[in-house]
């Protein structure tokens, strides 16, 4: 429902002043605000009239107002002022970034750990993930008597790798053996398409070699299936311990962080570009009270993974949206950049 110009000031004004100090305001404090002559008892009405719409809420009676969580919906669809990071800002995001993490992993954590000092909220990242994801290069390498070390690297620059246990010392020709099948039915293909009933198939074609070789294929598929579930990364969690918004709700918040679950799929429905969920629009229980900001980053053009800031509801929305999406700029030409190397 669109507000009167009047109304929307009043909005603007009372949920810039609660973000900057957190007290409730009052209508005598917003009459001193205006530009144009406004009695303070015209602004009570026009704050009542918004309370009775939803869009704030008193705290206790006789006090001034705050906003609701679709006070916070409206001023940040309709209201909310562009903010444009500050040099020093962009220099601190710019310089905190490891170029030479050489993992999409390092980049991610020190994206997240800036954000979380920046913002003072939680900053939270998804590992790459996207459907065209394809395995790039395998690697095999000996570690000694009967075992082995198996290393598989994607097109978005994730690297994994487990050591794997075999029956015998690998010889030279069981190594490119390993490497023919790899390159056959690995490199080049969409984690998504290497299943159990392919990996099944490749082993049934090898006859007698089966037998030293599957360990091998095994711990490469186990490797290559990985790619296709992203991790969560998350810095910063003592911010929310430490916030007095959170009141006695804290500790919960901070659980619902740790377990990570929820939160992942939240990130991985998150929509194209720089979004906010307010509250309830969350869909989680514990983060009633709590907004969460996402943005969504790319390798080579197409959208890899999420940051994302948990905050409580009052937070500056248009500084932190705007510091969000910088960071993700930045991750993306580093990853970019790390790609090419």
């Amino acid at each position: 429902m669109e507000l009167t110009a009047r109304k929307e000031k009043v909005l603007g004004l009372v949920v810039e002043h609660f973000i900057a100090t957190g007290e409730p305001v009052g209508s005598r404090f917003l009459s001193d605000l205006f530009e144009t002559s406004i009695s303070s008892a015209t602004i009570r009405n026009e704050m009542s009239d918004l309370s009775l719409r939803g869009y704030l809420e008193q705290p206790y009676t006789s006090a001034g107002r705050i906003p609701s969580q679709q006070g916070y919906r409206y001023y940040i669809d309709h209201l909310m002022h562009h903010y444009e990071p500050q040099p020093a800002e962009q220099y601190r995001m710019l310089s905190g970034l490891d170029r030479n993490a050489g993992q999409p992993e390092g980049i991610l954590e020190d994206a997240c750990r800036m954000l979380a000092e920046m913002t003072g909220c939680a900053a939270v990242a998804t590992t790459p993930l996207n459907e065209r994801t394809t395995v790039r290069r395998v690697e095999l390498i000996p570690l000694g008597e009967g075992s082995a070390m198996v290393v598989v690297l994607t097109s978005t620059g994730v690297v994994k790798n487990t050591v794997c246990r075999c029956y015998e010392k690998i010889e030279m020709g069981d190594a490119q053996l390993f490497y023919r099948i790899a390159a056959a039915d690995f490199i080049g293909k969409r984690a998504s398409e290497l299943t159990r009933a392919r990996l099944q198939t490749i082993d049934a074609s090898l006859g007698e070699s089966s037998l030293y070789m599957a360990p091998l294929l095994v711990s490469l598929y186990d490797l290559a299936s990985a790619v296709n579930d992203c991790e969560l990364i998350v810095r910063g969690q003592n911010n929310i311990l430490r916030s007095r918004d959170y009141e006695g709700s804290a500790y919960e918040v901070a659980e619902f962080l740790g377990r990570g679950g929820q939160l992942k799929r939240i990130l991985n429905r998150a929509a194209d570009g720089v979004n906010v969920l307010i509250g309830r629009e969350t869909g989680c229980r514990e983060t009633e009270n709590s907004s969460i900001l996402t943005a969504d980053y790319q390798v080579e053009g197409q959208r890899a993974g999420v940051l994302a800031l948990v905050g409580p509801t009052r937070m500056d929305y248009a500084r932190y949206m705007a510091q969000l999406e910088f960071m993700c700029r930045a991750v993306s030409e580093v990853l970019k950049e790390a790609g090419q190397g």
